[in-house]
């Protein structure tokens, strides 16, 4: 049972995430215990819970005993390696706060979804621009006001460029899936909530790592995204530009501290936890995420025009209309 008097938080990751972001978020929440840390290499675990004066675990059965030590868990891993670990952390009553994306496959995704529903508990999908106090505000205000007709998002990172040194660059996985899937998140967690659920998705990519989506929402809106981890540094940066009714706006380009905004996150699955009312970034949200990026991953493979409603299957031709489905 959770104990809401003050919830006991564990955390799955030791990498440069966690270290910098997860860990010290966790240890100065005055509202949770930091019931401890989980790693896949011992000494890792063991180095950062003494930073942070909690306990360390390891292995299978140290899953097992830090899930029963903990009312919720927050994950600093691999996508493909947070999903299977994020269901089992549901099974065993576990909240969860899991980073972004939540897995590369749709079938991962839902079953991460599937176990959180079975098990009645409530997850925060921590998508950075939705908790940082700036951006989140102006996400907020511009999806109040409403009347856009177009948007135009560019997540263009320099992590694999020559001369970066940002220790990220050895993450095996973001090499592997590239811009598209490490911060096409980031731009689809405003570009949804803006204007409305992806109904169609067309994607190019320009090597090494460039994708171009053109999206099409069931407001009627388009939005177009550019997603990149290789450009060049001088290139590299964040930005977002709504045209409408109401004229142009553009989103801050102040993120503020990432510990602050994961402290935010940590607030908001709290809150879910005390109400039972869902957060609009949930696991269930996480899942819709990877249905768009993997019908825009399968449209780059087969050189075909895909559905977003429906990744990898009945895929519509040019001019057919393809399955609106909605968010949750």
């Amino acid at each position: 049972m959770t104990r809401m008097d003050k919830p006991r938080i564990g955390l799955l990751g030791t990498g440069p995430w966690a270290e910098r972001t997860h860990a010290p978020a966790l240890a100065a929440h005055s509202g949770i215990e930091f019931s401890g840390v989980w790693g896949r290499r011992p000494e890792a675990a063991a180095a950062l819970a003494a930073a942070h004066g909690t306990a360390a675990h390891s292995g299978e059965a140290g899953l097992d005993v830090l899930f029963a030590a903990s009312d919720a868990v927050a994950f600093a891993l691999p996508p493909d390696v947070q999903a299977p670990l994020a269901a089992r952390a549901a099974a065993a009553g576990c909240h969860l706060i899991m980073d972004k994306p939540v897995a590369t496959t749709v079938a991962g995704a839902r079953a991460v979804a599937d176990a959180a529903a079975l098990a009645g508990v409530e997850s925060v999908v921590f998508c950075t621009l939705r908790f940082a106090p700036e951006t989140a505000r102006w996400v907020a205000e511009q999806t109040d006001r409403g009347g856009w007709f177009t948007a135009h998002a560019q997540w263009l990172g320099g992590l694999f460029s020559p001369g970066s040194d940002s220790p990220f660059a050895d993450s095996p996985w973001r090499r592997e899936k590239g811009g598209l899937w490490d911060v096409g998140p980031h731009a689809l967690s405003a570009l949804i909530p803006l204007l409305g659920d992806v109904t169609d998705v067309l994607a190019a990519r320009v090597e090494p790592d460039l994708t171009h989506l053109v999206l099409r929402h069931v407001s009627g809106a388009a939005s177009t995204a550019a997603l990149s981890l290789s450009a060049p540094h001088a290139s590299a940066g964040t930005a977002l530009e709504l045209r409408g009714e109401h004229g142009t706006a553009t989103l801050p380009q102040n993120w503020g501290d990432p510990v602050d905004s994961f402290t935010a996150a940590v607030d908001a699955l709290l809150e879910a936890m005390r109400t039972g009312q869902p957060h609009a970034c949930d696991v269930r949200f996480g899942l819709r995420l990877t249905e768009i990026l993997a019908a825009a991953e399968a449209q780059l493979t087969a050189g075909t025009r895909g559905a977003a409603g429906a990744p990898g299957v009945g895929a519509p031709g040019v001019g057919e209309e393809p399955e609106r489905k909605p968010v949750g």
